[in-house]
This record gives C-alpha cells, sequence and structure tokens, in this order.
C-alpha cells in the first residue's frame, strides 16, 4: 500500500473508466440517460467525499497511512500508522467504494 497507489488506481482510474462508461453507455443502447441520473449524482459526490477523506490523511499531524498494501494486523499498529491518517484512509476508501458500488448499480440497471 502506497498513497501513491491509492491515489492512481482507485482515484484516477476508476472515476476515468466510471466516467467514460457513464457517457458511451446510453449511447450504445439509445437510451437518453442513465436508468437514475439522481443516484448517479449522489454516487459521484459520495465517491468524491470518500476520495477526500482519505487525501485528507495528508494533512494530519503524523501524516498519511502507512501500513502496508493489504492493511494487515502487525503493520497497523500504532508504531507503523501513528495518528489517524489510517483512519482517514479506511474510511474514505469506504465511502468511495460505495460510491462505486452504487454508481455500478446504476449501470447494471441502465
Amino acid at each position: 500500500f502506497t498513497m501513491h497507489g491509492t491515489i492512481m488506481l482507485l482515484m484516477f482510474a476508476t472515476p476515468l473508466f466510471a466516467g467514460f462508461t457513464n457517457w458511451i453507455m446510453p449511447l450504445q443502447i439509445g437510451a437518453p440517460d442513465v436508468a437514475f441520473p439522481r443516484l448517479n449524482m449522489f454516487a459521484y459526490w459520495l465517491y468524491l467525499f470518500g476520495s477526500l477523506i482519505a487525501v485528507a490523511g495528508f494533512l494530519t499531524p503524523n501524516g498519511a497511512a502507512d501500513f502496508g498494501w493489504f492493511a494487515y494486523s502487525p503493520l497497523s499498529n500504532a508504531e507503523h500508522s501513528p495518528g489517524i491518517g489510517g483512519d482517514l484512509w479506511i474510511m474514505g476508501l469506504a465511502f468511495s467504494g460505495f460510491g462505486t458500488i452504487l454508481g455500478s448499480v446504476n449501470f447494471i440497471t441502465t
């Protein structure tokens, strides 16, 4: 786990793919828009909010999370990740993951 990997894969590649899907998929099937536009909007804002929470770990006094790619127990203790940077990372990934799930439900429904 690195913050670079999290930002690159989960906060850049995922929304890039979802954005292209949101634009191209209704055109491919001849629909005017996705099935639930408000759910789509909520999923976007939830994803953005979660990403901002995860990145906010850089602004904490002890810095961002630093406990390995899988965040397993030996490296997630207070010695390797002091402060709330790891907690913000986990909470941000939970919010952005839920936003991604809601967006995928909208795409599947469309």
